[in-house]
């Protein structure tokens, strides 16, 4: 598992392009295990703090039960449109899994039964139209094997 900031010292041109699509917009989508092991899916804000990818829960939310309970979780960045003329000038998307670390609470929060978190990353996703728009490409960074590029077709 990786720290955020540990990415991005070992692929930083491809962190710096999955981070992008994260900021890209306010809301991700999480996916955290209800307790007979189906898949949860759930809106959530996350931010890049201090060389981690951290995200807050809001008291008594379902998806806190599930990470108390269980901290694998999957998270998908905002989803941007390609342009319908040329899907290879589109940013693609990114997405990651881990596990989550309960942390305190930042200064301020206004619910004190609220929880926050971050995210030790096990493996990190790009996938967006290659050039020309015959292919997809897909990189990914593994904790213990680092950054890879690859195609499909």
């Amino acid at each position: 598992m990786a720290r955020w900031e540990e990415i991005e010292k070992d692929a930083p041109e491809f962190a710096a392009r999955v981070r992008a699509l994260f900021e890209a917009g306010t809301n991700k989508t999480i996916a955290t295990l209800r307790r007979d092991g189906s898949p949860r899916i759930s809106a959530s804000e996350a931010q890049f703090i201090d060389g981690e990818l951290t995200f807050g829960s809001m008291p008594g939310a379902v998806k806190l039960r599930d990470l108390r309970r269980d901290p694998r979780i999957a998270m998908h960045s905002p989803t941007l449109e390609p342009p319908a003329d040329d899907p290879s000038n589109g940013p693609g998307d990114a997405k990651l899994s881990g596990r989550v670390v309960e942390m305190p609470l930042p200064p301020g929060t206004p619910h004190a039964d609220a929880a926050f978190f971050r995210i030790d990353i096990d493996e990190v996703a790009l996938t967006y139209v290659g050039t020309p728009a015959d292919h997809l490409v897909i990189e990914s960074w593994h904790a213990g094997r680092g950054h890879r590029r690859r195609t499909r077709t």
